[in-house]
């Protein structure tokens, strides 16, 4: 059974990352499974560190994107999740290539989640291992 709440594609989740830090670091959404969501970043000039490695920082973003972006596809409209906390252990270094990462949850509450986010590397070897803990708030209307 599926945990989606909300119905959309891949073409959509993209279109919403357009014009955000997800775009500029060149993140792609790139599969939504029955319970978990798949996403790549290139390692190049925009995620590396100045030793030539993937940056921690590139890898937190990546695991906090595609997670707070599956908890949201677990909410019905009125409800969002927004991030609460993030830890996250960098076990491989990459210096080129994508690497891609994928949201799978361990815990949907009702007013918190919890998604484990695994990055590997090409050769499918964890690069990041992280969790990331969402609260879920009551969507606001926009501003004026």
């Amino acid at each position: 059974m599926a945990i989606w709440r909300q119905t959309t594609d891949l073409q959509q989740l993209n279109e919403w990352n357009r014009g955000c830090m997800v775009e500029h670091l060149g993140m792609r959404v790139t599969e939504i499974g029955a319970e978990h969501v798949r996403g790549t970043m290139p390692v190049d000039p925009r995620t590396r560190q100045p030793f030539g490695l993937l940056h921690g920082g590139a890898s937190v973003a990546l695991a906090e994107s595609l997670g707070s972006l599956a908890g949201n596809l677990c909410l019905d409209a009125a409800w969002m999740a927004v991030g609460l906390e993030i830890n996250a252990n960098h076990v491989r270094a990459v210096s080129d290539g994508t690497v891609t990462g994928t949201a799978r949850p361990l815990h949907l509450g009702r007013s918190t989640q919890v998604w484990e986010i695994r990055i590997e590397d090409e050769a499918e070897r964890l690069v990041c291992i992280a969790r990331l803990t969402l609260a879920v708030v009551p969507r606001s209307p926009a501003p004026a």
